[in-house]
């Protein structure tokens, strides 16, 4: 596991976004992990984070893109901080754009935020976690309805390695399926499982047996390809 993945899993745990236990899901599901990338509020945790998918980013695509697209209203934050942390770490300039919920009609008017898209360019779409690709549904038509855009893939913090509507594919294998872009993330359920279970973080095991055994138990019934390594 390459040495970023290692820090984002750790990251991810002190800024008490990774939290394990029982939560139930807006799916219903009862879940022994949950995400809440609504913890990154500090200037110093959406610069890391904007690091973190860079170097994803970088990693899965290349240069071979133009902007980098967010989704309102949290792929607001993390579009900006991602362009950024682009140039910072690779020296190229990337764009960044998100729509609006409700297009405005003055001022900067018009459903967009950010840069303008025009004819050729090559988007990635930035996410937090995706479960259900509702957002991408939602964001997809507003996109091509810019003009002639392509859309090169999409990038989320977490694959959770899960089915997701249809019940067979997880989320972002239906994604890349219905509309033909690929769906990476920084880190997958698997790699933070393989990271943290059994091994002291900062004196305290964060999954354990029991937790494991949890963990376990719910990918046997909603998991996808789901294995672990010791």
């Amino acid at each position: 596991m390459e040495q970023y993945k290692k820090e984002f899993i750790e990251f991810m745990v002190d800024s008490d976004v990774l939290k394990f236990g029982e939560f139930t899901l807006k799916s219903g599901r009862k879940s022994p992990f949950f995400m809440n990338a609504g913890n990154y509020v500090t200037g110093t945790q959406l610069m890391k984070l904007g690091e973190y998918y860079a170097k994803a980013i970088h990693d899965n695509f290349g240069d071979d893109f133009d902007v980098l697209f967010g989704p309102a209203y949290k792929g607001i934050p993390l579009s900006v901080a991602a362009a950024i942390a682009y140039a910072k770490l690779f020296g190229r300039e990337i764009r960044y754009c998100s729509n609006r919920k409700e297009e405005k009609d003055h001022g900067d008017s018009g459903i967009l935020l950010g840069s303008r898209l025009k004819d050729g360019d090559r988007v990635v779409m930035i996410e937090d976690v995706t479960t259900s690709g509702k957002s991408i549904e939602e964001t997809y038509p507003i996109l091509k309805a810019q003009g002639d855009v392509q859309i090169v893939g999409l990038i989320v913090s977490v694959n959770r390695m899960e089915v997701g509507t249809g019940g067979v594919k997880s989320a972002l294998d239906e994604i890349m399926e219905k509309y033909g872009f690929r769906a990476n993330a920084i880190v997958t359920m698997q790699e933070v499982v393989q990271e943290l279970y059994n091994r002291p973080y900062k004196g305290k095991i964060m999954i354990n047996d029991t937790l494991k055994g949890a963990i376990d138990a719910y990918y046997e019934q909603y998991g996808v390809k789901y294995t672990h390594e010791r």
